[in-house]
C-alpha cells in the first residue's frame, strides 16, 4: 500500500470537484431488521459498508468509490445501503473482522450472504461487482458457510497438538525483521504474550525474538504525542499507517511494561511511558474514562504521513489534528485499565493507579447494568456483548492484584459468574452477544475472545478455588481444542497460552501484613513488579478475614512478610523487598514441569 500519497491527492481532487459535490449522495442506513424487510418488499439487495472512524481506506473509499456516478446509480437502483461503525457494533465486527476494514458484504433480501470483500474497492471494481450480483444473485466463493465447531471431549491439547501449534507459531516469525507476517508489521498481542511466556521460562530464542520485535516496533511510536500506530505496510516497520487504536495502545503499553520488568532496557520503559502519556492525554475524557481511537489523517489535504512528520510546534500551528473518536466503550476501557495498571506495577507511578481507578469508577457508574452485565456504549444496538463484561472483569482482577483491595476481587468474581451464567453456550464456547440476530442462523465466536474467557476464568479459579470457574475455563478450552479450530492454518498462540495456564500453577505471591504497614506495602510493590504474565498476587490483612482461596495456611507473624508458592511448595517468609526480589529472580524459569 505504498500508494497512500497518490490516493490522498486523488481524494482531495475528488472532494473539490464541483460535479461530484452537486451529485445526489447515497442515503446510508444503520443495521436493523427493517433493512431486510425493505429489501424483501422492494426486491433489493443489501450492501453493508462496515467501516471504522479511524480507518484511512474507509475514507478513501467514501470519497472515491461511493462518489462514482455509476456506483451511485447501481446502488440507488437495486440496493439498500447500510453503513456501520465496527467499533460500535462488536457483533458485526466479530463476524466480519477477517474482511476489513473497510469490509463490504452483500446480502440477498433474506439475509443470505452473497459476497464478502476485504479492504478498499476502486470504483470500477465496485461497479463490476454490483452488476455481477444483479446478473447472478447466488452466493459467490467468498460467502462460504461457517464451519461447525464440535467441542473436544478434552479441555487440554494433546502433546502432538501442542507441539504442532508451537511449531506453527515458530514458523510464522520473521527472523529477518522481527514480528509476524510477510507484508504488514505490528505486534500481535497473543503471539507476543506467548513469546514472553517462553522467554520467562528461560527460552533464549524467545528472548531474542521478543526483544528484536519490541525494538523494531519502536518505529511505530509517535515521538511527539506518544501512542503507537496500527501497523507498518512494509516489513522493515518504517511505513506506518497512522491510526491509533485502543487495542494496540493497551497491549503495547502492557507488553512494553512487562518487557522492561524482564530486561530493564530503558528503551522499553521509554516506549511504555510514551504510550501511557498518549492514553492519559489524547485519549482520556474529562471524566477520566478513555476514548476509542484517533484517525490516521487530518483531512483530505493533510495525510497522516504529512501530519505525524511535524514536530509539536508545527502541529499546533496547523490548528487541526486527526479526529479522535470520543465514544466511551466498556470493552476498550477495560483494556486500557489493565494496561495502565501494568504500567503502575512496573513504575510505581501512583498517578497511573489513580487514572486506572478513575476510569474503572466511571465505567461502573455509567456502563454497568442493573443485572451486573456491562453494556458497550451509551446505547447498544446488539448488546450486551461478551467483550465488555470480559474486559472489565479482567481489569477488576488486575486492580485487585495491584492494590489488594477486596472490592475489585469481588467485582471480578461477579463478572466471571455472569459470563458463566449468561454467556455460556451449551453447544460450546461462549456467546458474543446475548441478543439473537434474526438475520443470521447462529452467532459467531471468535477464537481470541474464547481464549480470553478461558484465561480469565482460570485466573478466577486460582484466586477463589471455585470449581465453577474451573469448569467455565474448561468449557472454553474444549471449544478451542475442537478439530475445526485447530485445523485452521493460522498460528493460534492464544490457544497455547490458555492450554499452558489451565495445566499449570501460577507463580503465587502472598503478602501477609496490614495494609497500613509501610513494610507490607513495600513488599507488595516488589511483588507487583515481578513481570510474570501468569501469577497470582494476594495481600492478606488478617483484619479482612481469610483469603477467598485459603489453599495455603500462612502464619501470623509479628512483622509483615512475603511468601512465594510454586508447585504447591512455599518459601520461608521474606521480610524485605530485597529478599523477595532476589528470590523471585532465582525462581525465573519454568514454573511447572513440562506436560507430556
Amino acid at each position: 500500500m505504498k500508494c497512500t500519497s497518490v490516493i490522498i491527492g486523488t481524494l482531495a481532487a475528488l472532494l473539490l470537484a464541483p460535479g461530484l459535490r452537486a451529485q445526489e449522495h447515497l442515503e446510508w442506513q444503520g443495521w436493523k431488521a427493517e433493512v431486510f424487510a425493505k429489501a424483501k418488499s422492494e426486491g433489493r439487495f443489501v450492501i453493508l459498508d462496515l467501516e471504522a472512524v479511524w480507518c484511512h481506506w474507509c475514507h478513501v473509499m467514501e470519497a472515491t468509490t461511493y462518489q462514482d456516478p455509476k456506483v451511485v446509480e447501481l446502488l440507488k437502483s437495486k440496493y439498500v445501503t447500510v453503513r456501520v461503525d465496527q467499533d460500535a457494533n462488536p457483533d458485526l465486527s466479530n463476524r466480519y473482522g477477517d474482511w476489513g476494514w473497510p469490509a463490504t458484504i452483500i446480502f440477498a433480501p433474506d439475509g443470505t450472504e452473497l459476497v464478502k470483500r476485504r479492504g478498499y474497492i476502486p470504483p470500477e471494481g465496485m461497479a463490476a461487482l454490483l452488476e455481477a450480483v444483479i446478473a447472478d444473485p447466488t452466493p459467490g466463493p467468498s460467502a462460504t458457510a461457517d464451519a461447525d465447531v464440535v467441542p473436544s471431549t478434552s479441555p487440554v491439547l494433546t502433546a502432538e497438538q501442542r507441539t504442532g501449534l508451537a511449531a506453527r507459531s515458530q514458523e510464522a516469525f520473521d527472523e529477518q525483521s522481527g514480528g509476524w507476517g510477510d507484508v504488514q508489521k505490528f505486534i500481535d498481542a497473543d503471539a507476543m504474550d506467548w513469546l514472553l511466556q517462553q522467554a520467562e521460562a528461560g527460552d533464549a530464542q524467545a528472548v531474542k525474538r521478543a526483544r528484536q520485535t519490541f525494538d523494531a516496533a519502536l518505529a511505530l511510536i509517535d515521538p511527539v504525542w506518544g501512542g503507537i500506530y496500527q501497523y507498518s505496510d512494509v516489513t522493515d516497520w518504517q511505513s506506518p499507517h497512522y491510526e491509533k487504536i485502543m487495542w494496540y495502545q493497551a497491549n503495547g503499553l502492557r507488553q512494553y511494561a512487562q518487557a522492561y520488568g524482564m530486561w530493564k532496557d530503558p528503551k522499553h520503559l521509554n516506549a511504555a511511558t510514551d504510550l501511557y502519556r498518549y492514553l492519559t492525554t489524547k485519549l482520556m475524557s474529562p471524566e477520566g474514562a478513555f476514548y476509542t481511537s484517533q484517525d490516521a489523517d487530518v483531512d483530505a489535504s493533510t495525510s497522516g504521513k504529512t501530519f505525524y512528520a511535524m514536530d509539536a510546534a508545527a502541529r499546533v500551528a496547523l490548528g487541526r489534528e486527526p479526529r479522535i473518536d470520543r465514544a466511551i466503550y466498556a470493552r476498550e476501557n477495560g483494556w486500557a485499565i489493565s494496561a495502565v495498571v501494568a504500567y503502575y506495577n512496573i513504575t510505581r507511578d501512583e498517578n497511573a493507579l489513580a487514572a486506572a481507578t478513575k476510569a474503572a469508577t466511571y465505567i461502573l457508574a455509567n456502563r454497568r447494568g442493573a443485572n451486573g452485565v456491562f453494556q458497550h456504549g451509551a446505547a447498544d444496538r446488539g448488546g450486551p456483548y461478551l467483550g465488555d463484561t470480559l474486559a472489565m472483569g479482567q481489569a477488576a482482577l488486575d486492580l485487585y492484584a495491584a492494590t489488594g483491595e477486596r472490592q475489585w476481587l469481588t467485582l471480578a468474581a461477579e463478572t466471571g459468574g455472569l459470563i458463566d451464567s449468561r454467556f455460556k453456550d451449551p453447544a460450546g464456547g461462549f456467546l458474543t452477544t446475548l441478543q439473537a440476530e434474526s438475520t443470521f442462523l447462529k452467532p459467531v465466536k471468535i477464537v481470541d475472545e474464547q481464549t480470553q474467557v478461558a484465561r480469565f476464568a482460570n485466573r478466577l479459579h486460582r484466586y477463589f478455588g471455585a470449581e465453577g470457574f474451573h469448569a467455565a475455563a474448561e468449557h472454553a478450552t474444549r471449544y478451542l481444542t475442537a478439530e475445526a479450530i485447530l485445523d485452521q492454518p493460522r498460528p493460534l498462540p492464544g490457544v497455547l497460552l490458555a492450554d499452558h495456564e489451565l495445566g499449570g500453577d501460577p507463580a503465587h505471591i502472598t503478602i501477609v501484613g496490614r495494609k497500613t504497614d509501610a513494610n507490607a506495602a513495600r513488599l507488595h510493590a516488589a511483588a507487583r513488579g515481578y513481570p510474570a504474565a501468569y501469577k497470582r498476587l494476594d495481600w492478606w490483612d488478617t483484619r479482612e478475614g481469610p483469603l477467598p482461596n485459603p489453599d495455603v495456611t500462612y502464619p501470623e507473624l509479628d512483622q509483615a512478610a512475603a511468601f512465594i508458592c510454586t508447585n504447591r511448595i512455599c518459601s520461608l517468609p521474606m521480610f524485605t523487598p530485597e529478599d523477595l526480589t532476589a528470590t523471585l529472580q532465582r525462581l525465573a524459569g519454568p514454573k511447572t514441569p513440562p506436560r507430556t
